[in-house]
């Protein structure tokens, strides 16, 4: 890396050297045609990804001591394509699973949608309106293990249902692993999910909210998934969706909890705006 200040949201060493595996094993794998390693170290890459999903700037506005926008850009569309992204996601993930005394997958899932507003410009054409929620954009879905770990991540439009976000989390989920055995969801889930989940041996249980309850309650277990989906808030690229593609927003959840993983697994902390 070269010699400048870091920035807060930057790798240290010992977080860099848990994706740096991964990464230059890709590099291995894609060399450049004239045979070079390319302008840009790797890490540096890494770096601008997180600054960005970090502050939520736009690419153009990058800081002038990193890698250029255009091949920032390059590598977050390449890697989010060719899943090298969630590859690094995932390692991370059964690392710290691993360092907690639990199996690399989870049995229990829990999944959850929510809808944010997009930013002007994205194709209105991925986008509609959650007329539950009155929210125009798009609907975040998660999978989470009892951790709050991301497990699936699927971005649909905000008028979709639950029923089809459910569904996509599940195939989803089971393309990664057999492991999983319950999944936990809300009352916007429908039969067609748990009909679903039984295609693939998950007993999907739609968890009741108590009709005593006023305004929000948490519930035991289901709880989880708002803890994580409070956690990317704290990343101003997820506040509301900035991305022309879907499949961007998915990368960008990614890319989040990269970073919450590795601050994790190395006992490092990063300050919030709302730290004095």
């Amino acid at each position: 890396m070269d010699m400048r200040k870091p920035y807060p949201s930057d790798l240290t060493d010992e977080q860099w050297a848990l994706a740096e595996p991964v990464i230059t094993a890709w590099k291995a794998q894609h060399p450049s045609v004239s045979g070079h390693q390319g302008k840009y170290a790797m890490r540096e890459i890494v770096n601008a990804i997180l600054y960005q999903n970090r502050t939520g700037c736009q690419w153009e506005f990058l800081p002038h001591d990193m890698p250029p926008p255009g091949a920032v850009k390059y590598y977050f569309y390449l890697w989010r394509d060719d899943g090298t992204d969630q590859t690094v996601h995932d390692l991370l993930r059964w690392h710290l699973r691993e360092k907690k005394k639990r199996l690399a997958d989870p049995s229990l899932i829990v999944m959850d949608t929510q809808s944010i507003h997009v930013s002007v410009g994205v194709p209105a054409t991925t986008t509609g309106r959650d007329a539950a929620k009155r929210v125009p954009g798009r609907k975040r879905c998660l999978a989470v293990d009892t951790l709050g770990l991301v497990v699936e991540a699927v971005v649909l439009p905000a008028s979709a249902h639950d029923n089809a976000a459910g569904t996509a989390l599940l195939d989803g989920v089971a393309a990664q692993t057999d492991r999983v055995e319950k999944a936990l969801v809300d009352q916007g889930f429908k039969k067609t999910v748990v009909d679903h989940g039984k295609r693939y041996g998950i007993d999907v249980e739609i968890v009741e909210r108590n009709p005593a309850d006023t305004g929000f309650v948490p519930q035991a277990k289901r709880w989880i998934i708002e803890q994580t989906n409070g956690i990317l808030m704290f990343y101003r690229r997820l506040v509301r969706d900035y991305e022309h593609r879907p499949a961007s927003s998915r990368s960008r959840v990614f890319w989040a909890m990269t970073s919450v993983m590795a601050r994790r697994l190395t006992g490092s902390t990063l300050a919030s705006w709302r730290t004095a």
